[in-house]
């Protein structure tokens, strides 16, 4: 069963809304620079999906239109609090990352860390993704991702898929993200590798890519 869906997604929505800031704390201090680079200029209006629990939002203008796709309702909370606090006046909204609710070329930035690895088909959200941004707009992200090919780490993320898919609601770290994104069809793509040591990260889930693709 998939985490995000039946019977007990309340509670596990609301244990991993809990404990969300806790496990990644060592993550967030690690990626911290990376992220200020990545997100340094960015302007107008920015759509950041599975916005979490504001953990991008200090990196962001004040003056910025935010609107943040978060179908966690228990994060809102931590999400408000967070934009405040870094002067934006936020716009969140529950839906899918397939079906987001924005118009076509709405946004000029489209912002995603760590999420592509849990939602159930990376290309219909990378189409989505196009759809929303206008001609010229950015699409930045961070991501883990599968192992390279033929590796020892790829056949252990392979054996742990199974249980961290149930404890990472839903995420899947033997997914192939960057390939995905370089055949999504963007006017432009530029992807980098690099690796998140331990503490900050499990090795299993220690390959990452961060890069920006343009519509």
């Amino acid at each position: 069963m998939n985490p995000t869906t039946g019977p007990r997604q309340g509670l596990y929505a609301r244990f991993f809304a809990r404990y969300y800031d806790r496990v990644q704390a060592e993550y967030e201090k690690h990626l911290a620079e990376r992220k200020r680079e990545l997100f340094a200029g960015v302007t107008g209006t920015i759509v950041e999906i599975g916005a979490g629990t504001g953990a991008n939002l200090k990196y962001l203008p004040s003056d910025c239109s935010w609107i943040g796709i978060e179908p966690n309702p228990y994060m809102h909370e931590s999400l408000r609090e967070r934009a405040r606090a870094a002067g934006i006046e936020p716009e969140i909204l529950t839906g899918a990352a397939s079906a987001i609710e924005v118009d076509d070329g709405a946004a000029d930035i489209v912002i995603a860390t760590l999420v592509l690895c849990s939602v159930p088909n990376v290309n219909n959200v990378l189409a989505e993704i196009q759809r929303i941004l206008r001609p010229g707009g950015r699409f930045l992200f961070i991501e883990h991702v599968a192992a390279s090919r033929g590796s020892a780490l790829r056949v252990v993320q392979h054996v742990t898929m199974p249980a961290w898919y149930l404890f990472g609601h839903g995420c899947r770290i033997n997914r192939d993200t960057g390939a995905a994104i370089r055949s999504a069809g963007f006017g432009s793509c530029h992807i980098g590798d690099f690796r998140v040591p331990r503490p900050a990260a499990a090795p299993w889930v220690s390959p990452h890519i961060a890069g920006q693709a343009v519509r």
